[in-house]
């Protein structure tokens, strides 16, 4: 019950929306931001980069991996003739040489690793200054939004004016 009534809310803020872009005639536009991205040569060249940076980092780790993989063959050949106490400190060995990988791995390629923080000190002055040449673009032939069709970005600019958030927030207190 409450999901029909959240669906008919939903659908007349939709309406309400279609309606007001129709009486106010608002300009809407829509850019491929990667077809942009790609016509630049130093973007080009910091994606080079990048993929030289990763497909290296990825090598040695799959290296380190074939090192571990050498410890385990050794200790499953060796297994029978170890003592329990020489099994044990083996097992640790090879499981601490995995966490250690694991661990560049993961300051490597994670969230916030390596290629993550070169990629943003590499790319992301060349993004902004494409959003900046669309905002101006927007302002000088009186665009109200622009939406970017080529990923999940959405919304690239919208004029202040419509920005509605205050009087929703206002409405809720």
């Amino acid at each position: 019950m409450i999901y029909k009534s959240m669906l008919k809310i939903a659908a007349a803020l939709f309406l309400t929306a279609v309606v007001a872009f129709s009486a106010n005639a608002q300009r809407i536009a829509y850019v491929d931001v990667n077809a942009i991205l790609e016509s630049i040569d130093e973007y080009k060249a910091a994606q080079d980069e990048l993929d030289k940076l990763a497909s290296r980092w990825r090598q040695e780790i799959a290296q380190e991996y074939d090192k571990i993989k050498g410890m385990y063959n050794r200790y499953q050949a060796e297994q029978v003739l170890l003592s329990d106490d020489a099994r044990r400190q083996r097992e640790e060995e090879i499981m601490e040489k995995e966490k250690e990988v694991r661990d560049i791995q993961k300051n490597k390629f994670g969230p916030e690793g390596e290629l993550f923080q070169r990629r943003q000190d590499l790319v992301r002055p060349i993004q902004e200054k494409v959003y900046s040449a669309i905002e101006e673009y927007a302002n000088e032939r009186g665009y109200d939004f622009i939406f970017d069709k080529s990923g999940a970005t959405g919304m690239i600019f919208s004029n202040p004016q419509y920005d509605k958030t205050q009087d929703i927030m206002d409405k809720l207190k």
